[in-house]
This record gives C-alpha cells, sequence and structure tokens, in this order.
C-alpha cells in the first residue's frame, strides 16, 4: 500500500537515527518505551489514521458541522472514529498515568501525531483543544476542579475548548468585555460573548468544558485584569455526574473555506444570568494560563500543518509515478516515443523536490522541539533545564507561523502537480489546501508570530537561545566538513548563517531605535530564520546519510539516504539564496510600508 499521510521509514529515521529516542529508555520516566514499544505505538497510529479516521475526512468536508435550534451535530462517521480514538486512549499519550496519560515521550507521541492529524486534522483538532483543557486543569485546577474534570477530558470522555476571543477584541485579547461577577458560594456568574470558538459545541460528546477569559468586575483594565474561570456546557454536580444546562448557548457557526469537520462556534454565556464559572488558577491571571495553552496550541498547529503537507506530497508524488502524459523532453522530436509519468518532466520534479525539503525538515522540527520537552523533562540541572525551554520558546513561532507559512506553499504546490485535476473535488489535495489554511490565521496570526519571535524570544535569557541554535547549526556545519558528500553543503549553509548573525543584531538594534522599521521587517525575519532551521535540520539529515552510506548501508536504505543528502543539495543550491534576499531586505531598513499616506493605497 502507497504511503498516504506519512512516510514511515522518514519518520523511522528522524526518531531512531537523528534524535535517538531509544535512549530516552535509560531514563526511569521512559523506561518503558524501547524500540520495540515505539514501533508499536508508531504502527497502531498509523492502523489507526488509516482505517478509522482517514474515512471521515470527506465526511467531515462534504457533510461538515450541522448547526441547528442551538446545537450542533457531527457528521456519523465521527462518532464511530472519536470512540476509536478513546478507547485507544490516544488523548493524553505523554501525560501522567494518574489521571489517565499514557507518560509516553513527547517524540514518540509526535510520531503518532503525524499519522493522525494527517487523517483529517479537523477531527482531530477537538482532541488537541480538549487536551488542552485538560492541561490547564492539571497545571492549575484546585485538588476538586481535577477530580471533577481532568480524567474525562484526558479520557475524551468529555471534550473541552478554549474561549478566547470576542468580536470587538480579536487578537487584542486585553481588550475583552467578559465579566465574572462573584458569588456568595465562590462561583462566579459569567456573561459575555465568544467567537470563532473551535469545537465549542457538538454532539460527540455529553459534556464541553469550556476555559473562559473574563474580567472579575472591578479588576483592573488590559491584560493585567483579566483571570481564567472553567465554565461546563452542562454543571457537574460534587459526584461528577451532570447537572442542568449551564446557560452556554451556540448562536451560530461559521461558513468556512476549510477544516468543515470542526465547528467554529459563536457561543453566548449567561444570556438568561445562569452561567456559572470556577476560578481557574489566581486572580487576574489569567493571561499566563492563556499562554501555558497557547504555546501548546501552537504546536499543535504545527503538526496540523506537517501533516496536510506530508499528506499532499505523499498524494502528489504517487500521483506523479502513475499520471502518464507528454513524451521525455529528450524524446519530444521523436514522434514515436511514449508518452511518460509525470515525475520524469523537469518542472514536475522541481515542484516534488521543493516540497519534499520542506516536509522532511518540518518533521524534523516538530520532533526536535518535542525531544527537547522530553530533555527537559529527564534534565538534573537547572541551568540544562532553563536553557532547554529558553530553546523550545525561541522555536514555538518558526515551528507554528514558519511551518504554516511553508505548508500552505506544500499543499498549493500538490494541486499543481495534480493539474486541473488537483483544483477538483474528486482528488484529496484541494480540500488539503483549502483546510491548511486556517493554520496561519488562529493561535495567533503568522504576523504574530513574528512578533514574538522578534519582540519576546529573541531577548530571552540575555539573548541566549538565539545564541545557542547558531551554535547548533555550526555544530553541523563542522560535523560536515568531514564528509565528502556533505562538505559543500556545509559551506553554503555557513554562508548565510554568518549573514543572519549580522541581520539578528541589526534586527535587535533596530527593534530599540525604530519598532515601526523593525517590525516591518519581523515577518521576513521569521522566515530567514526558519530558512535557516529547515536547512539545519536538512543538513543534520544529510550527514547522517553520508556517514552511513560511508559505513557501507544495506542496499534498501541507499536510495532514502541519497535522497536525504538531495534534499540538502537542492535546499541550499535553489531556495537558500532566496533567503539571503530576504536578509538584504531586512539590512535594507526600508520605512516605506509605514511612510505610505493611507490614502496612496487606493480603493476609494
Amino acid at each position: 500500500m502507497a504511503q498516504i499521510l506519512a512516510d514511515r521509514r522518514d519518520i523511522d529515521f528522524v526518531l531512531y537515527e537523528q534524535l535517538k529516542v531509544e535512549e530516552l529508555a535509560k531514563h526511569k520516566p521512559f523506561a518503558d518505551f524501547n524500540r520495540k514499544a515505539v514501533d508499536l505505538i508508531v504502527s497502531e497510529a498509523r492502523n489507526l489514521a488509516v482505517k478509522e479516521i482517514l474515512p471521515t475526512q470527506v465526511d467531515g468536508d462534504r457533510i461538515g458541522a450541522h448547526f441547528a435550534n442551538g446545537a450542533v451535530t457531527m457528521p456519523t462517521s465521527f462518532h464511530k472514529a472519536w470512540k476509536a480514538l478513546v478507547d485507544g486512549e490516544w488523548l493524553a499519550m505523554s501525560d501522567d498515568a494518574e489521571w489517565g496519560g499514557q507518560g509516553m515521550p513527547h517524540t514518540v507521541a509526535s510520531a503518532a501525531t503525524d499519522y493522525l492529524m494527517g487523517a483529517n486534522f479537523a477531527f482531530m483538532l477537538t482532541a488537541g483543544l480538549t487536551h488542552g483543557a485538560g492541561k490547564l486543569v492539571e497545571k492549575l485546577g484546585t485538588d476538586k476542579q481535577k477530580e471533577l474534570y481532568l480524567q474525562k477530558l484526558y479520557s475524551g470522555e468529555w471534550c473541552g475548548t478554549m474561549l478566547l476571543t470576542e468580536a470587538e477584541a480579536g487578537s487584542d485579547v486585553g481588550a475583552l468585555s467578559a465579566t465574572a461577577t462573584p458569588n456568595p458560594d465562590g462561583t462566579y456568574s459569567i456573561t459575555g460573548n465568544k467567537i470563532f470558538i473551535s469545537a465549542g459545541e457538538h454532539d460527540l460528546v455529553p459534556n464541553i468544558i469550556h476555559p473562559v477569559l473574563a474580567r472579575i468586575e472591578g479588576a483592573p483594565a488590559g491584560t493585567a485584569g483579566i483571570s481564567m474561570f472553567l465554565v461546563p456546557k452542562f454543571r457537574v454536580n460534587d459526584d461528577g455526574s451532570l447537572g442542568e444546562f449551564n446557560d452556554v448557548v451556540c448562536t451560530g457557526i461559521e461558513e468556512k473555506m476549510g477544516i468543515h469537520g470542526n465547528a467554529t462556534c459563536s457561543l453566548s454565556l449567561g444570556s438568561k444570568g445562569q452561567c456559572i464559572g470556577t476560578l481557574l488558577g489566581e486572580p487576574n491571571k489569567g493571561m499566563r494560563g492563556m499562554f501555558m495553552m497557547m504555546n501548546e496550541a501552537r504546536l499543535m498547529v504545527g503538526s496540523e500543518g506537517l501533516a496536510c503537507a506530508s499528506t499532499s506530497y505523499l498524494y502528489a508524488v504517487n500521483y506523479a509515478r502513475t499520471r502518464v502524459q507528454s513524451r521525455h523532453l529528450l524524446k519530444g522530436a521523436d514522434k514515436s516515443a511514449p508518452s511518460v509519468p509525470i515525475i520524469q518532466h523537469p518542472d514536475v520534479r522541481r515542484m516534488l523536490m521543493t516540497m519534499k525539503c520542506y516536509v522532511e525538515g518540518m518533521r524534523s522540527l516538530g520532533y526536535f522541539v518535542s525531544h527537547c520537552m522530553d530533555r527537559n523533562h529527564v534534565a538534573t540541572q537547572a541551568e540544562e533545564k532553563a536553557r532547554t525551554q529558553a530553546l523550545i520558546d525561541l522555536l514555538i513561532p518558526i515551528a507554528k507561523g514558519y511551518v504554516t507559512e511553508r505548508a500552505f506553499e506544500v499543499c498549493s504546490l500538490g494541486v499543481q502537480v495534480y493539474g486541473g485535476y488537483g483544483y477538483c473535488r474528486e482528488f484529496p489535495v484541494e480540500q488539503l489546501l483549502r483546510d491548511v489554511r486556517i493554520t496561519a490565521i488562529y493561535e495567533g496570526t503568522n504576523g504574530i508570530q513574528a512578533l514574538d519571535l522578534i519582540g519576546r524570544k529573541l531577548s530571552q535569557n540575555n539573548g541566549q537561545a538565539i545564541q545557542d541554535l547558531f551554535a547548533s547549526m555550526k555544530s553541523a556545519i563542522s560535523n560536515a566538513q568531514d564528509l565528502a558528500r556533505t562538505a559543500p553543503v556545509a559551506a553554503r549553509l555557513a554562508t548565510a548563517l554568518a549573514r543572519l548573525e549580522t541581520v539578528t543584531t541589526h534586527m535587535t538594534t533596530t527593534m530599540q531605535s525604530d519598532p515601526m522599521t523593525g517590525s516591518a521587517h519581523a515577518f521576513t525575519f521569521m522566515e530567514a530564520v526558519g530558512d535557516m532551521v529547515m536547512a539545519w535540520m536538512l543538513l543534520w539529515r544529510a550527514n547522517l546519510a553520508a556517514a552511513a552510506l560511508q559505513a557501507g548501508a544495506k542496499e534498501k536504505d541507499s536510495a532514502f539516504y541519497e535522497g536525504q543528502i538531495m534534499s540538502a543539495e537542492f535546499y541550499t543550491r535553489n531556495l537558500l539564496p532566496v533567503t539571503l534576499g530576504r536578509m538584504e531586505a531586512i539590512l535594507g531598513a526600508s520605512s516605506i510600508a509605514n511612510d505610505i499616506p493611507e490614502d496612496a493605497f487606493g480603493g476609494k
């Protein structure tokens, strides 16, 4: 059977050769996760994805979520898939067994998620948000809140969301108007309206738990006065049973470009004055909790981007192998020559190589961030933990913002490889293109990711994180210099890295002296850093492949290893020069975007 969601050989390469995930089993928390166990987990995830979740992909798009009379119903196939997901205990793969988690390494969970998200990320979005809500309860909740909610969320018996966005506030969360009025019993009466709430209402489970941002009456304005509350769709009695409806009303769902298999809801809280919530965490500290969930959500969105890109690439490369059209370029004058599969045409190969590079780089990056989380978990030195966490924080805007930009590009190329058929609903790549587009928007638009990178992450630990990132790149370059196949790749990357170090210093200075001009180049800077991270990941891969070939790799692995080296060659020869152009644009520090008069944009 052709690979259709993720390439298992590539997954194994990243897990075992690049990140050496089985070495985590040397540490007590992961002692049960040897290679045999990891292989079984990834295989079972693939089976679940292909057999149970992938069949929901078309239903989610064409039937979709249906809204009527304040209720949302999901396609019948979603119910069967949700049961399979819950029965397999896939929602809390890396969490504490005390609350129903599996305790597996995040790196292994990333490999499983690769398949599950690739099968239908609109469906899996519900699971991801549920886990995020559960994590908030685990980290911030009282013992009573954990007792009532946590295991039910981690098991998937109930679902969760996060209620942040309001129509008048949008990304400016501090401008929200939802209010919380204290009650004598310690609860709060919640009133307000929230929009763009993914999985905010559906019939997959009997209860949905909403972490809600609201302002306690009398609290300071802006983000400093925001608190977080736990608001269930149905109130929960002290014994864990369901109580009365909690005045959380779905007033409509959005008609969207994609992810039709996930209801994007408008929710009214307390329109009848009967919405009751309990404080989650400390008063006026809601933004801290929000960012805790948001960081997890941003990594989840990056995994969505990877999943769509990987799936689109594999559909495209398999289609190109079987779609016969036109004679080979070198035999064009020979009218008797047969037509050939389009994978033999140079421009199709250009597109496939571009897709291949980005998918491989994105997979390595996503798994690497997860591996840093695992390393942090087993680290014993405070300094090591701090530096590893700072690197994770630095890479989150890249893993979300950059990855989703490139994922859309990959999915667009997937449509192009199919030609006219790619634009038709009978083929899967057009849905992937529509679905992946949201990933650049929600959980903080990619412009916000860029501002987060330049405005917050570069300065963390006095800039130590970006220096650690550069040091890792230099290590890969150094390793490549001893390998004939990758030394030329390393030379190209070294030149670009030296330029990026200059650009980073320039951007840091510009943000202090001229923040308007610096901010206008923030997105370009995020792209440049992301491009270099891709180059690093591909060189890392190529070094391993070149060493394996030099050591006499098995014949069955030779083509795969050659492909790794050629990905790094193609990327640094064909795509990295564009990165250098981006860097020159940043160094030019043009203020035109801010200087142009509003009237000069036209449109009146």
